[in-house]
């Protein structure tokens, strides 16, 4: 739980890191590429990449000795961070709502740490693997159609396309037993994952860029953790401690439910006033 909490921690604070970094190279003229370039030569935007890498390290750390289900719902938890660091170096304003949902989350988290079995022992099928591949390659055939899209609901099924991009690199992670570089190349969860991230990568840019954040960020965490848990309850053996899993269930809802309700710093900074 320690990783997972540092993954959210790491994730949480390159959001705002890098948001400060690109206000300040917006500054400028020239296009995108441009801006990216600005951005680079910032240290707070480096940092932020630097966080985002150890991020992942801790989530790989965290996949393979906790449930999904708690993984997943620690990652969610980011927008607590995002939210409580952009309080500080942004000035954005948190209502009591918001602070009462930050502790919504502490508190579910809470739950789910009480509750937690160890990681699953199940291995996955091959038949899993093709699926999560399947699944990867729809997302990024998603990611390519994402600009034909239109209407109200497109922030929201680009949101969740990212999320279930990103739902599959934490079951991918789970589905690499063998590291060894023969088997990595012959196992089609070493594709899907990679597939996978850099479709929802894609995906949460456009959706973010187009539509509402909020709308975006909720469909982000309803994605990347509902389907993940499942799976890894369902077909990868995780379980809770001993008559502990009505309170892993409720830690669960109550720490997506908190992350929910702070949607809105899914991209706090484009909303935040300077």
């Amino acid at each position: 739980m320690v990783c997972a909490l540092g993954a959210a921690v790491c994730f949480g604070t390159a959001t705002v890191l890098q948001a400060v970094a690109a206000r300040t190279a917006g500054t400028g003229g020239g296009g995108e590429a441009a801006l990216l370039l600005r951005a680079l030569r910032q240290w707070r935007y480096l940092v932020g990449l630097a966080l985002d890498g150890l991020g992942f390290l801790f989530q790989i750390a965290a996949l393979r000795s906790l449930p999904i289900y708690a993984v997943s719902a620690a990652l969610a938890s980011s927008l607590a961070v995002t939210a409580v660091v952009a309080a500080r170096l942004l000035r954005v304003r948190l209502s009591g709502t918001e602070w009462g949902a930050v502790g919504v989350v502490c508190a579910g988290l809470a739950m789910l740490g009480v509750a937690s079995g160890p990681e699953g022992s199940g291995d996955g099928s091959d038949t899993l693997r093709y699926v999560m591949l399947a699944v990867a390659v729809g997302m990024l055939l998603l990611a390519f159609a994402g600009g034909r899209l239109s209407g109200a609901g497109r922030a929201l099924v680009l949101g969740l396309g990212a999320g279930f991009g990103f739902g599959v690199v934490e079951v991918a992670v789970r589905l690499i037993e063998d590291l060894a570089p023969l088997h990595l190349l012959t196992n089609p969860a070493t594709y899907a994952l990679l597939i996978g991230g850099g479709a929802a990568f894609i995906l949460l840019t456009s959706a973010l860029q187009r539509g509402s954040v909020t709308t975006a960020t909720a469909g982000l965490v309803i994605g990347e953790t509902i389907g993940p848990a499942a799976i890894g309850v369902i077909w990868l053996g995780d379980r809770t401690r001993e008559g502990l899993a009505w309170l892993a269930v409720l830690g669960f809802l109550v720490a997506v439910a908190g992350a929910l309700a702070l949607a809105r710093f899914g991209e706090a900074p484009a909303e935040a006033e300077a």
